[in-house]
């Protein structure tokens, strides 16, 4: 992730260095954003298995061979609600481990298919408990077998911020030039927002970091959490953020549409969700200010969902 894609390599050598995208029809003059403010967005989903996630896996995965937690011989398990489970399975498959990945029913088909296409395991949960109840699971399975298995535990892992604060933040501030006034992003594990905030501020404290989350607990953003009422990530540190924002999922799902049709950005609903975020505090910011935020996956994961044609409303 430090040296960018080369000639040749592993597949693994691929994740990170991802474009910096300035949007301009989408949060432009025309969506109320003043003239001399910037969005931008990274491209996350260009990563190889096609999501932000890579970046976790990958780095968890290096510190437990580091470790010797990853040893020949054990299985890669982990509770995901989809991304960090694909980036898993490709890890897995590009180094020779298997892998078993615990997540919610209701996970969108085209995950668990691409799960089970790289030779994954895959162990459905309750989908009322969400990735709370698939945690639960993974739990379940380590205790029953400890030494059957690597549990990286992406929830609990400072491995997974850290992946960020090492690359991610890095990336934002030297693509921007050091213009970064405002990083935007959505709470999963809240690996992504923590990491890459803790290395924004290393270098400017004056640039506003601002954390997003759906607006209830039923929601419609895969992979986002809503702190309120599920169990807290160990990671996560509240006072990271200068502020706290909510998206819904319908405006979500708009922007999704939009990024596609008036951007060429096909990704999913919970980067939908960032660049709506993204938008709005856009269109009260003074020129000169450069707002970032992350294209978490790649939009062909729910192609199944019926919100790409605006049939939910």
């Amino acid at each position: 992730m430090t040296t960018g894609p080369t000639q040749g390599g592993s597949i693994l050598d691929h994740i990170g260095n991802t474009p910096l995208l300035r949007l301009t029809r989408v949060g432009g003059m025309g969506d109320g954003v003043p003239d001399g403010v910037e969005v931008h967005a990274k491209a996350e989903h260009l990563n190889p298995s096609g999501s932000v996630k890579d970046r976790a896996a990958l780095g968890m995965t290096l510190e437990g061979l580091r470790s010797g937690a990853m040893a020949p011989g054990k299985m890669i398990l982990d509770a995901t609600s989809g991304n960090t489970g694909i980036a898993y399975a490709m890890i897995g498959a590009a180094l020779g481990y298997p892998v078993t990945i615990c997540l919610p029913s209701n996970a969108s088909p085209e995950r668990k298919r691409i799960l089970r296409i790289h030779g994954c395991e895959v162990i459905d949960t309750d989908p009322l408990s969400g990735t709370d109840g698939a945690q639960k699971e993974a739990r379940r399975l380590v205790a029953q077998s400890p030494d059957r298995y690597f549990y990286p535990d992406q929830y609990n892992n400072p491995a997974n911020w850290r992946a960020h604060f090492d690359h991610t933040g890095v990336e934002i501030w030297e693509q921007t030039g050091g213009r970064v006034t405002h990083f935007i992003a959505g709470l999963g594990t809240s690996g992504t927002f923590i990491g890459t905030a803790r290395r924004l501020k290393e270098y400017d404290a004056r640039i506003r970091c601002i954390s997003m989350q759906p607006d209830m607990p039923l929601h419609g953003l895969e992979g986002m959490k809503h702190m309120a009422s599920a169990v807290v990530p160990g990671i996560y540190d509240a006072s990271v953020a200068d502020e706290e924002v909510v998206v819904g999922s319908h405006e979500a799902q708009d922007m999704a549409r939009r990024l596609a049709r008036e951007e060429g950005l096909l990704v999913g609903v919970s980067a939908g969700a960032n660049v709506y975020a993204a938008v709005r505090l856009a269109r009260t910011l003074p020129p000169g200010s450069v707002v970032v935020t992350i294209l978490c996956d790649t939009g062909s994961r729910y192609l199944s969902e019926q919100f790409w044609t605006g049939d939910v409303r």
